[in-house]
């Protein structure tokens, strides 16, 4: 697709789709700057990539994201594509004493941290006139499952939105903005939150009756972030196996 000679930035690349992403990139000839919290996990997305800078890092320290431009152009000289995909959350409801701890933890990753790596990250891609590739979610979209994950609707709402205000706002320097916004897809996501249930009890909530690999995110992705996808900004493309659609 055209990424030889490109340099690439992605977040939470330790697994599920930033691993996939991070692996495809380095795949069609990209330098890829791989960003996470897990050494061991971030060594094993490496040994997949050809040409990989590895980024041990926690995007929601502001010292972090500050190191993480800088030894990316340090190392490449650059940055052409940005891929904010880190992400987490931590379940509760309106009703539980703890929902305004799991709203300031889920805000700070969903979207403090992107506003803050991609700001640092904007004057780098306007010299290169390259574009950004955020990894919102099919529940900044629906209410169906809303109930004990309100906070990652919520911030994955705004980070699509932030999307589209930030595509009108670098489309005169010549930088796309785009959004890809997955439904349910196997990562470590659950594991991670504590969420309890298994990703093939989703299936049946699919229009198509499965759930995504994380390859096929990173499919989509690596076209937005092309050249293919050159006359392409301020869009949001669904990749949930018929999760919007699905008729009850």
């Amino acid at each position: 697709m055209g990424f030889q000679d490109k340099v690439a930035i992605v977040t939470g690349a330790s697994s599920g789709i930033g691993a996939a992403v991070a692996i495809a990139l380095s795949a069609e000839g990209a330098s890829v700057a791989i960003v996470g919290r897990n050494q061991a996990k971030l060594a094993a997305t490496a040994a997949r990539c050809a040409n990989a800078l590895v980024i041990q890092a926690d995007v929601t320290n502001d010292d972090d994201a500050q190191r993480i431009i800088h030894q990316t152009v340090e190392t490449f000289g650059k940055i052409d594509v940005l891929v904010n995909n880190a992400g987490n959350t931590r379940s509760a409801s309106m009703f539980d004493e703890n929902i305004m701890a799991a709203y300031d933890f889920t805000m700070n990753v969903n979207l403090r941290a992107v506003f803050r790596i991609t700001s640092l990250a904007i004057p780098y891609l306007i010299k290169t006139k390259g574009n950004i590739v955020n990894v919102s979610s099919v529940s900044g979209h629906s209410t169906r499952l809303a109930m004990q994950t309100i906070t990652y609707s919520v911030s994955k709402a705004a980070l699509s939105h932030f999307s589209g205000c930030l595509a009108a706002d670098l489309a005169p320097h010549g930088v796309r903005v785009n959004t890809v916004s997955p439904g349910h897809t196997v990562t470590d996501l659950l594991e991670n939150s504590g969420f309890p249930g298994k990703w093939e009890d989703f299936a049946a909530l699919t229009a198509l009756g499965k759930v995504a690999a994380a390859q096929e995110v990173a499919d989509l992705v690596l076209f937005i972030a092309s050249d293919k996808a050159k006359s392409v900004t301020g869009s949001n493309y669904f990749c949930d196996n018929g999760f919007m659609i699905k008729r009850d």
